[in-house]
């Protein structure tokens, strides 16, 4: 990995992106259907790109908002759908473009109140407060933001009425749905102007902030925490959350201080990631320099990225936990301090998540549930209160309300980061110290993730290897005692491979973005260990690639 010079700095202004500019590329850079980097795709996250590369353009967005009418027609899901949007610069037109295609297709839709950014949690908390206890009129939602990366880039991602990201066979429809509307130059897209839209009868407003801030203490001991008088950093990043950290604080009467009030769509004030770039990636130490250097000013703080689904997590013993190492301790701490939570409840983690969290899961006497990456594989286990917690490396996280029910079936950034208050406030130690007393117990394991060069086809044969493809009886020295192509959890493909030891693992999957393929590894044995598994799992896959 090529660490940036500007890395962990303030960024120059050539860096910082022309607003106007992106927003008047939104509006007139037609795009090409016949170039597959300008069609509607969607990830693991929704579609996304920049309209700049003409991969995130007012067509696109009406393309997409008239698929899903016609998605919820076919489904006969006629309740409100709840609409936000994040603090990036084409999340504003691109809210203003769907309102326009809803509108005219009679969707009744809720927008904020005195239009207040709304984060992705909120939605998805939103959706499932109303569908409680309903069998028809069901409610969906909206989220437009491209999560924590960069200032160029707009993101728009639908929710179905089970509160969570949509599943493939949701988004491959409205993905076709879309491209067909592109290539007939959006005939058959419903529209009307933004001020009818806005003065229709079917636009109603709704006060998201009041409506998810009045429920934390149905979810954590906010109680604990204003006794403790504990203090509390916030960075929101310039997200959705800005308006947020405060009303809180003035509910609950907590010691909590937002460090940075700043929204600014270029970002300008925060600090540049790894790679050069401006990136609000709470889990990156480059990214978090400002508020990991508040640290000693406060027993615990934390950051939520723009659409506030992840956490970044700053204790005074250790700086900036790396996502793993938070989301083991907040396991052993929520199934050891929510009593009225179902007896069977499990754990949720991807497959490239810590062998820590195998370990913490074994200690409470939890079934573990091993999915493939994404967060979409927790949804039904969260909404029936089979899963406890779901968590995944990237710093994304939920967890039941304290008596067991759903909370939100979405990454929820918001009640991870107020959990460590929780912690903090009632064990007197936080996080970070946390952290240590399981090393001292488990060992402390090493963890890394590689990036190696691969051509579509390699991308597309690893994604369907099977654990024959793996020749190789060890690993590091080790023996290799199991080869994962499917997840443990759900038996759902990992698209790629996971190779096990007693004291190690790796997995390799194609990046859905770009052609590389990503291995993460891990070592209980200490970070040359480590050094070693991730150099044989190059030479293993790429062996693996040649057959």
């Amino acid at each position: 990995m090529n660490i940036s010079p500007l890395a962990g700095k303030l960024p120059p202004p050539e860096i910082l992106i022309d607003i106007p500019n992106l927003i008047e590329a939104y509006y007139s850079r037609i795009p090409d259907p016949t170039v597959p980097a300008q069609r509607v795709e969607f990830g693991t996250s929704g579609h996304r790109g920049s309209s700049l590369e003409k991969s995130f353009n007012e067509n696109h967005i009406l393309a997409i908002s008239q698929a899903i009418c016609l998605y919820r027609k076919e489904q006969k899901i006629d309740g409100p759908l709840f609409l936000g949007a994040d603090t990036h610069a084409l999340s504003a037109p691109a809210l203003k473009s769907a309102l326009e295609v809803l509108a005219a297709n009679g969707v009744l839709t809720m927008l904020s109140e005195g239009d207040e950014f709304t984060p992705t949690p909120v939605i998805s908390h939103a959706i499932l407060t109303y569908n409680k206890g309903r069998k028809s009129g069901l409610a969906d939602g909206i989220v437009i933001t491209p999560s924590h990366n960069p200032p160029s880039e707009g993101g728009f991602k639908y929710n179905p009425p089970n509160g969570g990201p949509a599943e493939p066979s949701i988004t491959n429809r409205i993905q076709d749905q879309a491209n067909e509307f592109l290539e007939n130059n959006l005939k058959g897209v419903n529209k009307i102007s933004l001020e009818q839209a806005l003065t229709s009868s079917t636009t109603k407003r709704h006060n998201y902030l009041k409506a998810y801030i009045s429920d934390l203490a149905n979810v954590i001991d906010m109680e604990i925490i204003r006794k403790s008088k504990i203090k509390i950093g916030v960075d929101p990043l310039g997200g959705a959350s800005v308006h947020y950290w405060k009303a809180i604080a003035d509910l609950y009467d907590i010691n909590l201080t937002v460090v940075n009030k700043t929204v600014d769509p270029a970002f300008r004030f925060m600090t540049v990631d790894w790679d050069g770039k401006i990136r609000m990636d709470p889990s990156s130490p480059y990214a978090m320099q400002g508020l990991i250097g508040m640290k000693d000013k406060f027993d615990i703080a934390f950051a939520c990225d723009p659409d506030s689904d992840r956490h970044g997590i700053v204790t005074k013993s250790s700086g900036l936990l790396p996502p793993n190492h938070y989301l083991s301790v907040a396991v052993l701490y929520l199934f050891r301090n929510r009593p009225k939570w179902h007896k069977e409840a499990a754990v949720g983690k991807t497959v490239v998540s810590s062998g820590m969290i195998d370990r913490v899961t074994a200690k409470l006497g939890r079934k573990l549930y091993e999915v493939p990456v994404g967060f979409k594989w927790f949804v039904e286990g969260l909404l029936t209160g089979s899963l406890g917690f779901g968590g995944e490396e990237s710093a994304g996280a939920s967890f039941s309300r304290l008596d067991g029910s759903v909370w939100t079936t979405d990454k929820d950034g918001i009640i991870p980061a107020l959990l460590s208050a929780e912690m903090t406030a009632k064990l007197g130690k936080d996080p970070g110290e946390m952290y240590r007393d399981l090393t001292r117990e488990f060992g402390e394991p090493a963890y890394d993730r590689v990036e190696a060069a691969a051509t579509p086809e390699q991308k597309k044969i690893l994604k369907n290897l099977s654990s024959k493809s793996i020749r190789s009886k060890t690993l590091a020295g080790e023996e290799i005692v199991s080869i994962l192509t499917d997840a443990p959890g759900n038996n759902a493909p990992i698209g790629g491979v996971k190779v096990i030891t007693e004291n190690g693992w790796f997995a390799a999957r194609p990046s859905g973005t770009e052609d590389i393929y990503k291995i993460y590894g891990e070592s209980f044995l200490g970070r040359e260990h480590l050094n070693l598994i991730l150099k044989e799992a190059q030479t293993i896959v790429n062996e693996a690639l040649s057959e």
